[in-house]
């Protein structure tokens, strides 16, 4: 461990994101981590009293468990201003504040992060800043490009650090074990063996109160330009010569440069839909468009779906398929590998002739080999066979690998600014097609698979 970061400043930190997220994986990696120093400051329009905000930290460490004399430093020593952090006077206080070199935490709505990088544009920035920002990236493509543009004014790219928590080190680590450590997968990862990968994220929650960014954003962007672009790039990246930020990133990049819409037509590569009023898991769910906060006029899905295809020599022809949801009736996260059939079976054989397929859950991180085998009674019957592997879960939370890398001043991990860019590209066709109603805005009960319609991925 070499830690860079001596003070991590959270700006918006009286929000859920928070609460919720950051503090409890912080107070897990300091657990883990007792040698690591390092103070908190909190600023947020929000008025809190010191002691409101040590029971903000308090109750969140206490929900990872977290102890240890790291843990109780923290606690100590944390501060929390009310503050306007798109003024540049309160960030010069702020950082004013702050011991040595500091990491500030964007925990807020993209606009807001824009206004406060022109603010901070106006600032004497401390040397080695680091700055972390969280998805969306911008709000399309020519936003992302004029973000970027403002970072680099700021700080150079390895001190940006734009958060994907599914990029979390177990996660990225067991995909590429299982590809680049085996010989029996990699040689067989590419479009003459293999007939599609789907990549699906479904929930069962439905808006959970997100009314405020949700309805705004929609399934595709919060999930497939945000997530699951980044999840596929790893999936199909060439092997990179070392686990190192440039040849993970420069890997990653590859592949989205060579991404596109599948058979550049959105209408026939896309289909989106939102749950109707509905039980899940037991319990009713209102309609979508009745939901507290939400503008049924907007249009927007809870569910989406478009395929991609990657034109390189390895995996020219290949469908990808990405797809997300809420309120559907299966928890379901997975990448699913469908290999092409066997070229010939010898006459005798009958029974089960599917094809292998290869599903990589995440969270938790398993693993599953789907084949065909004799049949225990007789062998000339072919029978379905499932192989389960269990990865570890990691050492931490995701969000607590996510500040790792940026205390370690590691961003091996974190979204380059050209890749952001890219992810827009890739489904701003889609978004388009979508604003003009080109795809239709289907229904689905709140509860089931989607839209009876649609066929099944994997």
């Amino acid at each position: 461990m070499v830690q860079s970061i001596s003070t991590l400043l959270i700006l918006g930190a009286s929000g859920d994101l928070s609460a919720r997220l950051l503090l409890p994986a912080l107070g897990q990696l300091l657990t883990r981590h007792p040698e690591r120093p390092l103070r908190l400051i909190g600023a947020a329009s929000d008025a809190l009293s010191a002691d409101e905000w040590r029971n903000v930290v308090r109750t969140s460490f206490a929900e990872a468990e977290a102890s240890g004399v790291a843990v109780d430093h923290l606690i100590a020593t944390t501060s929390y201003h009310q503050a306007d952090v798109t003024d540049p006077a309160s960030l010069v206080a702020l950082l004013a504040e702050c011991e040595g070199t500091p990491a500030i935490y964007f925990a807020l709505p993209p606009a807001v992060t824009t206004r406060v990088c022109a603010a901070l544009a106006e600032v004497k920035l401390p040397p080695g800043i680091e700055l972390a920002l969280e998805k969306p990236f911008g709000v399309d493509e020519a936003a992302a490009v004029a973000l970027n543009a403002q970072l680099a004014a700021l700080v150079p790219e390895a001190q940006i650090y734009r958060v994907d928590h599914f990029l979390g080190r177990s996660t990225v680590f067991n995909l590429l074990g299982l590809r680049f450590a085996n010989r029996i997968f990699e040689p067989l990862w590419n479009n003459e063996h293999i007939a599609r990968v789907d990549i699906v994220y479904d929930e069962q929650l439905g808006l959970e109160g997100r009314a405020g960014y949700y309805d705004k954003a929609g399934a595709l962007v919060d999930m497939i330009q945000s997530h699951l672009l980044q999840v596929m790039a790893v999936v199909a990246m060439e092997p990179p010569s070392t686990l190192g930020a440039a040849d993970l990133r420069d890997a990653k990049g590859i592949v989205l440069r060579a991404t596109r819409i599948r058979g550049g037509s959105p209408k026939r590569a896309s289909r989106r839909a939102r749950y109707a009023a509905g039980v899940v898991d037991g319990h009713p769910l209102p309609a979508y468009a009745d939901e507290k906060g939400v503008v049924a006029s907007r249009a927007t899905e809870t569910l989406a779906e478009m395929t991609v295809e990657i034109n390189t020599w390895r995996w020219a022809g290949v469908p990808f398929t990405l797809r997300s949801g809420k309120a559907l009736g299966e928890h379901r996260r997975e990448i699913v590998v469908t290999f092409k059939p066997a070229s010939h079976l010898p006459v005798g054989l009958r029974g089960r002739d599917d094809p292998t397929v290869l599903r990589i859950f995440l969270a938790p991180d398993e693993m599953s080999l789907e084949i065909n085998v004799n049949g225990s009674s007789d062998p000339h019957v072919l029978e379905r066979a499932r192989l389960d592997v269990t990865f570890g879960p990691g050492e931490l939370l995701a969000y607590g690998e996510v500040l790792e890398g940026i205390l370690d001043g590691d961003p091996a991990l974190s979204v380059r600014g050209d890749t952001a860019e890219e992810c827009w590209r890739i489904v701003a066709p889609v978004v388009t097609a979508w604003r003009e109603n080109s795809v239709p805005l289907e229904e689905y009960p709140a509860g089931t698979a989607g839209p009876a319609e649609w066929a099944p991925l994997g």
